[in-house]
């Protein structure tokens, strides 16, 4: 059981940097970004071609967060033609057309059987690699979580919470409000390529069901249920989501229910979970603190 436990929290702090990435971009700076997946995608697949082709393990993040950033910069220069639901549009299906690619790429990504064979990290200290691991994700999420709330303290800080608002008022003072977009999309694709480095070296496999739609879908179901812009909140939303997703296949066997029951009934409980939220509390369970930017 304690395996158990210790693999879930290992997911749910993968999970919960990635929601942070997403809460920095669509909580604090209003950009509606329906294909995290594919700066996701970035890591995932930044790490399995590190190891594909035979560099260093250490290779890997360097080389991803690489990627990422070019792909946070197309996805802001794509921002700035156009408006904010064309935009959530357009990343979604960014993000798709990354899959597709990534599936078709055989020589180069494995195709749809993708890669196999990652180095796992902390193997050698079994019995306890699992906690070692999962003490470097906690370790990562607090650091993440303590940038992403100095960020938003700083003047910085100030003129996003001001571009989401008030996108003509904050050009008028003067604010570069395509430039703090490109900023933003950087910096958050490249901690969710953090995530996605991660999440493929605790897998050991790299594979395109990684970068399924339902997956960025999953993400904004911990932001909203846990409380966009507020990343304690988040981070909550996270764990919450993980471990409800965690214990469905147990309810399968309870009712000894056909083995296809548990893709359907996460899917269905993502969808169930978004909209009882938008519709009873869309603020989540820790709404937004008013006042909490404050400029330094």
């Amino acid at each position: 059981m304690s395996d158990f436990l210790v693999h879930v929290a290992s997911i749910s702090c993968i999970y919960a940097i990635l929601a942070l990435s997403l809460n920095l971009q669509a909580g604090y700076a209003g950009l509606m970004n329906f294909g995290l997946v594919a700066m996701f995608g970035c890591g995932v697949y930044g790490a399995g071609l590190v190891h594909r082709f035979g560099f260093p393990v250490a290779a890997s993040l360097p080389f991803a967060l690489c990627m990422a950033a070019l792909l946070g910069l197309v996805f802001a220069r794509i921002g700035r033609k156009l408006s904010s639901d064309y935009w959530g549009i357009a990343t979604l299906s960014i993000a798709e057309i990354v899959r597709i690619f990534a599936t078709n790429l055989e020589g180069v990504t494995g195709g749809a059987q993708g890669i196999a064979g990652l180095p796992t990290l902390f193997a050698e200290l079994r019995p306890w690699d699992g906690f070692a691991r999962l003490a470097l994700f906690f370790g990562l999420l607090l650091f993440v979580w303590w940038l992403s709330d100095r960020l938003m303290k700083s003047n910085f800080g100030l003129g996003v919470k001001l571009m989401r608002e008030e996108p003509q008022f904050a050009r008028a003072l003067g604010y570069d409000i395509d430039g703090m977009r490109s900023i933003i999309m950087v910096i958050t694709s490249m901690i969710a390529a953090l995530a996605g480095v991660l999440y493929a070296h605790y897998l050991s496999f790299v594979g395109p069901e990684l970068l399924v739609a339902p997956e960025t879908f999953l993400i904004w179901s911990m932001i909203i249920v846990g409380g966009i812009a507020n990343n304690k909140g988040v981070i909550a939303g996270a764990f919450a989501m993980q471990f409800m997703m965690a214990y469905v296949p147990f309810v399968k066997d309870y009712f000894e229910l056909p083995s296809d029951f548990v893709a359907a009934a996460r899917l269905l409980l993502t969808g169930g979970v978004i909209l009882t939220f938008l519709l009873l509390r869309p603020q989540g369970i820790f709404p937004e603190r008013i006042g909490d930017t404050h400029g330094r």
